[in-house]
């Protein structure tokens, strides 16, 4: 996986466990994620290994993500609040946080994680 993706993939384990609860259908969302990245089953292994400590968004590997990547970061992380079927207020406080931590401006941000939620309510019946 690049590194970049891998940076990706990690900070999505702080997007799981925003709103306290680790939950299966996040922990099956992130491993497609891990998949669609071309993941190696060692790297896929040790991001599950990650993943079983709480991340918080100083876990965010930001040094390793370029302007283009944090934008990807930020819709994906969208997408993954949407794992159980709904955005929690605690998630969606989350993502504010994250798109600011980004360094992402607000009505950008605000923009991204909007065509992303409409996505996300789309196809939340097959996520």
């Amino acid at each position: 996986m690049h590194e970049s993706a891998y940076a990706i993939a990690k900070s999505l384990v702080s997007v799981a466990w925003a709103d306290g609860d680790y939950a299966d259908a996040e922990k099956q969302m992130l491993s497609a994620v891990f998949d669609a990245f071309g993941a190696t089953e060692k790297e896929t292994l040790d991001l599950h290994a990650y993943a079983t400590e709480r991340r918080t968004l100083e876990d965010v590997p930001l040094q390793d993500l370029s302007a283009a990547d944090r934008r990807v970061l930020l819709q994906y992380a969208v997408f993954l609040s949407y794992a159980d079927g709904h955005q929690s207020p605690d998630e969606v406080a989350f993502l504010t946080e994250l798109a600011a931590k980004l360094r992402i401006a607000d009505e950008e941000a605000k923009s991204l994680m909007e065509a992303a939620r409409v996505r996300a309510e789309a196809h939340k019946h097959l996520l």
